[in-house]
């Protein structure tokens, strides 16, 4: 099977053999032209060289392909990039005559992760876990002071926010595994929008916004849904299918939110275009008012994101939640419909594909949770074990931190179910 540097693929281009980042990743089959958006994903991940065992048959100049794409398309090729982003993964296929027994933690380069998420952190009220507790329940009281009618200050908000942002800059890591542990039961509304604000601030902070920008973006995803107080429990608890009606009073939420952010809290305008505008879409088709791309304050648009995302990764009284990894894959298969892809670009840098908190198993069959991520390589992250190849359980004194971007012989295989590990 020949090697073929990415720089030297051009959109067009059509093989007669299939085209492959590595292994059985597929990249294109036969006969069909490369796309310009393949040949990104390609260069962003890091991926140097696709296989083949066919000849260049083709080369076309074919223009945006973006254009002629019909929706089912779009959803198709996003299956195939996505697994080319996975790909990368096996990058270490490359070096195979090369590959050797992993080395013992002690021999690795590698400090140990600061993050050792478990559940012993939580039955022992750890500090990080006490912070992110105690922010929910100060939200869930200024959410009760608005559903009461009580004289609420957006300085309450302010102050929520503050002691957010500090706790995240010294435990981000615990805070993300605290939302896929879902640890917190009770204060739905708080807590949903408690771990949007955490996704928020985090995404906002990759893009590099000002800090008064991530001051009103985090005050923003605080208050994003306190216009469901505004609606009636029957709606906004039914498990069933909601009607037409209903869905309407849904979609009214974000007029709701903006009211109270302009006429009870007095809010900072930015904080109220989040508010207002949180449900609007890339492509035109949100509500209420109808904006895309760039219209849609920037804010509004990470706040969208980490509310997506968010959703997902809860359990609702409904559905199980779905796997951090899922989550990730979801958003990337959206190609600019709903959300801003530099947003998505930015949140997944920042998440990793497979997010802090994950379950993950090996390509030697052993398993490990993720504990850190690389905002260079989302797909190499850091992982702690916790059986080995033969599924024996590790216990704590004896599980070692593993950086995948450094231990070039292992990869991720699949992420499992942390329901089933639990098993």
């Amino acid at each position: 099977m020949k090697m073929l540097s990415t720089g030297d693929l051009r959109p067009g281009q059509v093989f007669s053999e299939p085209v492959y980042t590595e292994g059985e990743c597929l990249l294109v089959t036969e006969n069909v032209p490369l796309r310009q958006r393949d040949i990104d994903v390609l260069i962003t991940w890091g991926i140097d060289y696709v296989r083949t065992n066919g000849e260049l048959v083709e080369y076309e100049e074919i223009g945006d392909v973006e254009e002629i794409l019909t929706d089912a398309d779009t959803d198709t090729d996003a299956e195939d990039v996505l697994k080319s982003v996975e790909a990368e993964i096996a990058r270490a296929m490359q070096e195979e005559e090369s590959v050797k027994t992993k080395k013992e933690a002690s021999s690795s380069p590698v400090k140990k992760a600061a993050l050792k998420f478990s559940i012993t952190d939580v039955q022992q009220n750890s500090g990080p876990y006490r912070a992110y507790k105690n922010i929910i329940e100060k939200l869930n009281a200024l959410f009760n002071g608005l559903k009461s009618g009580s004289d609420m200050e957006m300085r309450a908000v302010d102050n929520i926010c503050d002691l957010l942002l500090q706790d995240i800059r010294d435990n981000p890591d615990k805070f993300v595994g605290f939302i896929l542990g879902g640890e917190v039961t009770g204060h739905e509304l708080a807590k949903s929008s408690v771990n949007s604000a955490i996704l928020s601030s985090m995404t906002a902070q990759e893009m590099k916004l000002p800090h008064h920008k991530i001051h009103n973006i985090v005050s923003g995803a605080l208050l994003h849904d306190v216009g469901m107080l505004r609606l009636s429990k029957g709606i906004t608890e039914k498990k069933g299918g909601l009607s037409e009606a209903e869905t309407e009073q849904i979609k009214s939420h974000p007029l709701h939110t903006s009211k109270i952010v302009q006429k009870e809290l007095f809010g900072p305008h930015e904080v109220n275009l989040i508010a207002l505008h949180h449900h609007e879409r890339w492509d035109g088709r949100g509500y209420p008012d109808k904006l895309s791309g760039n219209a849609i304050d920037i804010g509004a648009r990470i706040v969208s994101v980490a509310d997506a995302f968010e959703a997902m990764v809860s359990k609702k009284s409904y559905r199980d939640s779905m796997l951090g990894y899922q989550a990730i894959k979801n958003l990337m298969a959206d190609n600019g419909r709903r959300f801003d892809p530099s947003v998505i670009i930015a949140f997944t840098k920042v998440m990793g594909i497979y997010p802090i908190g994950s379950i993950v198993r090996l390509n030697d069959g052993s398993v490990a949770r993720v504990v850190n991520v690389h905002t260079i390589a989302p797909l190499r992250p850091i992982v702690q074990t916790l059986m080995d190849e033969n599924g024996n359980v590790i216990s704590s004194s004896k599980t070692t931190t593993i950086d995948l971007l450094a231990e070039k012989t292992l990869f991720i295989k699949e992420a499992i179910d942390p329901a089933e590990h639990n098993k």
